[in-house]
């Protein structure tokens, strides 16, 4: 790997040998690194130490011989130095850093081991803590926009959107309440397991420190959950005592406030964050439609987790971590509400089993998820309470995994296993009294998977695995009757399925600017709970549940090249992939009429998303770097026998084209500046195609300014255009945000 930049030279004043031996680590504009992690290898020996505040480290003197350093330091490439048979017993180091090229970075999730991006067949894309910084966009899920493929079910984030749409899915295979990509935190799935989605207000954006979207087939290695896809949020972990804030209030009295503290005493750690938000949201409902049931979508969430850790020189890294998430929502009219209340204990172990190294993960998790639904008059007017539920869910999982270096073979081996148990209580409002409508069930779920990669050859590499899942639902059950009197559950029949997910991927290092890469997979997403048994209402649009549900089962493959120029400085992949969907669960029309549109949750036959995507980032100089990103997508309906007039027809919520782009300026200490644009081609709401959403292009812009080294104060605005852009039609339209800006401070100290 070729290094941006390495500078080693000779200070003027000596250290005594019997004394340290000393370094200065800094970046190209020569302001010290503090927090860099220094490793000293020689005769046979190995140590390791941290720089300090001013960026220095020492190092004791004795043993001088041949040796190397390496330092590492978030946000950098690595740097070695060779040292002569003298050491630096009399020489002072001055180490410079820069920042990684797109070859350089490195990826835990496309293979569940640390592997560069420059060596990965798997089409991933990294969003650094840099360009998570600079994004003006707020929640997590709006700042993931800027991948072109990621998308929740529909065009709006989590700020106003209901939760159940906020499954996100990659490569235009269709949307849908449940997601078909994973997001793991530290290796534990954050998808809801009754119903699949994402609460995105659960992740306190001061404790990411990136962010890592893998496109593609994943189930080889992440199960049912990563139909499409995975997307990683690696957690900050400095090495000592750290300290961020961040507040910003701006349009809409929109507010938010997040802490992220961590500190160590001896083998013992702590880390807490914190965040709090709330916002009175804006109107869904075009004002030349809107009507006295209408009011701005609003919503508030407050989210914490505490981390205790120990971490003891050659004993395994333990730790166990608490997460409490409370939120509430208006969901754009008077009547129609909901809130959730979850806590979720995880609890881990890292450590070396010879010959490699294991990491085991259990959990536990409740939630208690309410909503109301109502049915509003043609000129909203009028509103009516239709239907109120009750959604209680618990769930418990564990996942152990084990890696080693077996000669020419790294191997990842693991197993899972999960248990869910929810329901729906549902209250109707309707006809002659109040009834209720009641279904729910359980599910648990194992698998074991294993993968191997290899080089047969100096410039071709082979990372090929497998994994096999089963699951079974059963205690099923449905209740209905008057809500006056007692009824009897109606039992339902338990299912058993399996799955197999074999994949293989090749990269071939052409030249050494240039590498080729191919894959073929298979992955499967089973239907959640939520989907088997609960039914929900948005707007005058009814979907219905359907305990027959089978899982849906995908077959992919993809081509594409790397490229690495100027010294790193330009980096980018392009894709061309294919994948097929057997039994894809859509939202089928039933029947439509002007007051009402009753579909119900079918498997499809047959889908197909193809078309090509292309990542590219430039840096221009240490201080100014460019991203872009496209995605062309064809998906379709290719076989539907129970409904042949959806043949040919377009996928919902799939637009053909997305893109984007981010220019970022950033001195490090003094100032920064962004702006970031994204377009997104037309789509369809439904599956017959009847109900279009035409494309838009939005553009974002922050600018910030150091006060001190440690606190910068930041202007951000949002959809600067002021473009209103349909994001659902409900048959009504629902309209995307207005234009929002926003004021903010932020202080990170000590990493």
């Amino acid at each position: 790997m070729r290094r941006l930049a390495s500078t080693l030279f000779l200070l003027a004043a000596a250290a005594r040998a019997t004394d340290s031996a000393e370094g200065l680590v800094v970046d190209r504009a020569g302001r010290p690194v503090a927090g860099a992690v220094v490793t000293l290898v020689r005769s046979g020996s190995t140590g390791s130490v941290t720089t300090d505040a001013s960026g220095r480290f020492s190092f004791p003197a004795e043993g001088l011989g041949a040796g190397a350093l390496t330092v590492e330091a978030d946000g950098y490439a690595r740097e070695t130095v060779t040292l002569g048979t003298e050491g630096f017993g009399s020489r002072a180091l001055r180490i410079v850093l820069s920042r990684p090229s797109h070859a350089e970075a490195l990826t835990v999730t496309a293979t569940r081991m640390p592997t560069r991006l420059s060596e990965t067949a798997a089409s991933v894309v990294e969003l650094s803590s840099e360009e998570l910084a600079a994004t003006a966009a707020l929640p997590l899920d709006a700042a993931l926009r800027q991948v072109p493929g990621f998308t929740l079910f529909r065009r709006s984030d989590s700020r106003v959107a209901n939760p159940t749409t906020q499954g996100v899915s990659l490569r235009g295979v269709g949307g849908s309440g449940a997601s078909r990509a994973v997001v793991l935190d530290d290796g534990v799935a954050l998808n809801d397991p009754f119903g699949g989605w994402v609460h995105w207000g659960r992740i306190v954006r001061a404790s990411v420190e990136r962010v890592e979207v893998l496109r593609g087939g994943s189930s080889d290695l992440y199960g049912g959950s990563a139909l499409t896809g995975a997307i990683q949020l690696i957690r900050r972990d400095p090495a000592d005592s750290a300290l961020s804030f961040e507040s910003s209030y701006g349009s809409e009295h929109t507010a938010d406030g997040a802490v992220f503290l961590a500190g160590r005493a001896g083998s013992w750690g702590a880390r807490v964050a914190v965040e709090s938000f709330r916002t009175d949201g804006y109107d869904l409902v075009p004002a030349d439609l809107r009507g006295p049931t209408d009011e701005p979508a609003s919503s508030r969430h407050t989210s914490a987790d505490v981390t205790l850790e120990r971490e003891k020189s050659a004993e395994p890294h333990l730790f166990i971590r608490g997460t409490v998430f409370d939120e509430s929502r208006g969901n754009g009219t008077r009547l129609q509400v909901n809130d959730t209340r979850l806590w979720q204990v995880t609890a881990g172990a890292d450590g070396a089993f010879e010959p490699g190294a294991y990491s085991v993960r259990a959990y536990g998790f409740q939630e208690s998820y309410h909503q109301t639904f109502s049915a509003v008059s043609p000129d909203r007017a009028t509103e009516t309470l239709t239907r109120r539920q009750a959604v209680p869910s618990w769930a418990a999982g564990s996942t152990g995994e084990w890696t080693a270096s077996l000669g020419a073979h790294r191997v990842v081996a693991g197993g899972e296993a999960r248990a869910v148990t929810g329901e729906s209580d549902e209250v109707v409002f309707a006809g002659s009294g109040p009834s209720v409508s009641d279904a729910g069930g359980r599910q648990v779920t194992g698998a074991l998977f294993v993968e191997d990669l290899f080089q047969p050859a100096a410039r071709l590499s082979i990372a090929a695995g497998a994994r096999v899942d089963g699951w079974r639902n059963f205690d099923a059950f449905r209740r209905t009757g008057p809500a006056t009197q007692p009824s009897t559950p109606q039992s339902l029949a338990s299912r058993t399925e399996t799955a197999w997910s074999p994949r293989v991927a090749f990269l071939f290092q052409a030249t050494p600017a240039v590498a080729l890469t191919a894959s073929g997979f298979r992955s499967f997403r089973a239907p959640t709970l939520n989907e088997l048994y609960r039914s929900f209402r948005l707007g005058n649009t009814v979907t219905l549940a359907n305990e027959s549900l089978r899982a849906e089962r995908l077959t992919g493959g993809e081509i594409g090249a790397l490229i690495s120029l100027f010294a790193g400085r330009l980096g980018g992949r392009g894709t061309l992939f294919w994948e097929e969907i057997e039994g894809t669960i859509s939202n089928l029309t039933l029947s439509s009429n002007q007051t009402l549109v009753t579909r119900q949750r079918r498997n499809l036959g047959r889908t197909r998303s193809r078309g090509a995507e292309m990542d590219l980032e430039a840096r221009l100089s240490d201080a100014l770097a460019v991203s872009a990103g496209y995605l062309y997508a064809d998906s379709t309906v290719l076989r539907f026998e129970a409904n042949p007039l959806l043949e040919g027809l377009r996928i919902p919520q799939v637009p053909r084209h997305q893109a984007s782009v981010q220019v970022r300026y950033e001195l490090r200490g003094v100032a920064r500046a962004a702006v970031q644009g994204r377009y997104v081609g037309s789509q369809f709401e439904d599956d017959a195609n009847a109900f279009s959403l035409g494309g838009f292009a939005t553009i974002d812009a922050l600018i910030g300014a150091n006060l001190t080294r440690a606190a910068e104060v930041f202007v951000a605005g949002e959809n600067l255009t002021g473009k209103r852009y349909v994001v659902a039609r409900t048959p009504l339209p629902n309209l995307g945000p207005p234009r929002t800006v926003r004021g903010g401070v932020r202080v990170r100290v000590g990493d």
